[in-house]
């Protein structure tokens, strides 16, 4: 198991790096290159990733605990299963990232974030920012977002089956389009 912890590796060229099981905790990767990498049970808690590039990266089973993800690239990317408890995501772009299984994402910053077409099936939002997010064609189908903020938030063709918005404030939200509600929760 590799070491690397608080390491300064801000805009390296990490491209397809193989960083399977490696302590990056504390480092600082911002603006690094990270397309298509393989952090899988990487340990990136505290880590700061701000506009870094993860594209297409796996990070699944990660541990991003208090990860600072902001305005980074994370389009496409495996995080299934990934620890996010505490992490900033404000302004990421999750456009196509697939989060089912993610951990807790509960509380978890995501005001502005492109989550487009996102895969966030069964997942923990309770409490979750999500004021501002882009929404579209993403699927919460059975996500938890008991007392999120999805205020102004885009969710026209948002597949909401079974998701549990209570108490979720959904102010000034446009949701004129959005489908496939049917069994959620709207207390």
């Amino acid at each position: 198991k590799l070491n690397l912890s608080g390491a300064k590796l801000s805009e390296a060229n990490l491209t397809g790096a193989i960083f399977f099981e490696t302590d990056l905790s504390g480092a600082n990767l911002s603006g690094a290159y990270l397309h298509g990498a393989n952090l899988s049970k990487a340990d990136l808690s505290e880590a700061n990733l701000s506009g870094a590039d993860l594209g297409g990266a796996t990070l699944k089973d990660a541990k991003l605990s208090a990860v600072k993800l902001r305005y980074a690239n994370i389009s496409e990317a495996n995080l299934s299963d990934a620890n996010l408890s505490g992490a900033d995501l404000t302004g990421a772009n999750l456009n196509g990232a697939y989060l089912s299984g993610a951990f807790p994402i509960m509380g978890v910053d995501l005001s502005g974030a492109n989550l487009s077409g996102a895969t966030l099936e069964d997942t923990n939002l309770i409490g979750a920012n999500l004021r501002f997010a882009n929404l579209r064609y993403a699927n919460l189908s059975g996500a938890d977002l008991y007392g999120a903020n999805l205020s102004g938030v885009d969710l026209r063709t948002t597949n909401l089956t079974g998701a549990n918005l209570s108490e979720a404030n959904l102010n000034r939200g446009n949701s004129n389009e959005t489908f496939l509600i049917a069994g959620a929760n709207l207390s």
